[in-house]
């Protein structure tokens, strides 16, 4: 069997640090280790309008920002291909096929459903696009024959529904679509960044991130305010570093050549931490070094971007070749499974 990748991102927004150290950190390492035989990255506009349907220039306007992203951190055209979802029309077919194979009840009981439900307030007025997005997303999935999922920890219930669908489809009208197996970081801490401000995640609508795009001065701005230990008034107090945000993204990001560069007088975190934790060490300090750390992380992304920015037609042709490719790929995906369900009707057309 084909090791064939796939993942995404909504365009309701720019790319963020937890999208980096979440998902597309990983993404170019899969790219560059040259381990798959396909990889799909796409641009979900669909999925981001069911709670954005009333603001289609929102989703319009980040498709272009969220490649920009996509190419500024090293995903390579050569070896990625890259698609919109709204124009590859299978997708929606397929969705439609596999809406008969779960439960309204399901859905709801679906962990990462029933959260972001309660992040939009949706009420009684849920739209029904927005409830069945998981079946959209086992479209994506198994449209690509994709085998390896990588996802975010949020995301898991998500790929376990798909897993359902595809096993519920498989068992009524014989062996067709590819189970999927998902791909999350190891480090846990990877999996769920938290915000600048201390809540649980970093977030485009909760505007706590710091994004990809962002320039040198924003950064510092945003690093300098970040949420730290409230009980740490002063230098000579101990600190908490376990729900610290600044600690979790040097966690995250910082590498012991890191400290080397800006922080010499201590070998690595843990020596860090442990001065925080018994008192004696101020928070402009520890700030301080994450803004040097996320600036040698983001200094080369940003050049990317400008090269691509002043280059767009690039971006456009980009996604152009492989929209056109992965509407191919869908194509074949759709036509084994209308054959399975019986409804190719191959002695009619």
């Amino acid at each position: 069997m084909k090791k064939i990748i796939l993942t995404g991102d909504r365009p309701t927004g720019p790319l963020h640090l937890g999208h980096y150290v979440g998902s597309l950190k990983n993404r170019v390492a899969l790219q560059n280790a040259d381990d798959y035989d396909e990889m799909y990255v796409f641009i979900a506009d669909t999925q981001a309008l069911t709670d954005n349907f009333k603001n289609p220039k929102k989703v319009h306007d980040n498709v272009i920002e969220v490649m920009l992203d996509y190419l500024s951190v090293g995903l390579d055209p050569e070896k990625v291909t890259f698609f919109i979802q709204s124009k590859i029309p299978e997708l929606c077919e397929l969705t439609m096929y596999y809406m008969n194979l779960v439960t309204l009840s399901r859905l709801e009981r679906n962990p990462t459903v029933k959260q972001e439900l309660k992040e939009k307030d949706f009420k009684t007025s849920i739209p029904v696009g927005f409830l069945t997005y998981p079946v959209s997303q086992t479209a994506d999935i198994t449209a690509f024959e994709a085998t390896i999922v990588p996802v975010g920890e949020d995301q898991l219930p998500m790929l376990e529904q798909a897993r359902e669908i595809v096993r519920s489809f498989n068992n009524i009208y014989g062996k067709t679509l590819v189970e999927p197996e998902a791909l999350i970081p190891d480090s846990a801490v990877c999996r769920r960044l938290p915000g600048t401000d201390g809540k649980a995640k970093m977030s485009k609508s909760l505007g706590n991130c710091i994004y990809l795009k962002d320039d040198s001065k924003t950064v510092m701005k945003k690093v300098m305010s970040m949420y730290t230990d409230p009980k740490h008034l002063k230098i000579t107090d101990p600190g908490n570093t376990k729900d610290n945000p600044v600690f979790i993204y040097l966690e995250a990001l910082a590498t012991e050549e890191h400290f080397q560069k800006y922080l010499p007088n201590y070998k690595n975190l843990t020596e860090l931490k442990n001065h925080y934790e018994r008192g004696g060490l101020g928070d402009v300090v520890i700030k301080m070094f994450l803004y040097n750390v996320i600036e040698d992380v983001l200094n080369p992304i940003r050049q990317r971007r400008h090269y691509y920015e002043d280059n767009l037609e690039l971006v456009y042709k980009y996604l152009y070749e492989g929209t056109k490719k992965a509407e191919s790929k869908a194509a074949e995906t759709l036509a084994k499974v209308k054959k399975a369900m019986l409804i190719d009707y191959k002695n009619i057309f």
